[in-house]
């Protein structure tokens, strides 16, 4: 069971990953107002919230603990960001604040999951 829970925690670390790297590739974009959702965000974001669901299954599968609270949150900020760039996955541009928006709480989601023990 363990190697199957590094292996989705590898790939959450991939979703994770792609959603920060594509809001990393457009932040010169973003000071010229031409920013966009790019869709390596969205395939990140969509992996991010697979993987984290399997693997909160599989980690109570195997008796593990599993803090819900800190579960809880980073889904609510994984759910606000898929839909902030999901809706506007179109768009030529997206407005800074929106698009820092999104930025911001990938950090701080990954804050949360790294010192939050």
């Amino acid at each position: 069971m363990d190697v199957l829970i590094h292996l989705f925690v590898g790939l959450h670390i991939i979703g994770i990953a792609s959603l920060l790297g594509g809001f990393l590739t457009q932040m010169k974009a973003m000071g010229q107002g031409t920013a966009r959702f790019v869709p390596a965000m969205l395939h990140g974001a969509l992996t991010m919230l697979v993987t984290g669901v399997i693997l909160v299954g599989l980690n109570q599968a195997d008796d593990q603990s599993v803090n819900n609270v800190k579960i809880g949150i980073k889904l609510a900020l994984l759910v606000v960001i898929l839909g902030l760039v999901y809706v506007k996955r179109d768009d030529e541009k997206v407005e800074k604040g929106l698009f820092g928006l999104v930025g911001a709480l990938t950090v701080t989601d990954i804050f949360i999951a790294v010192l939050w023990t």
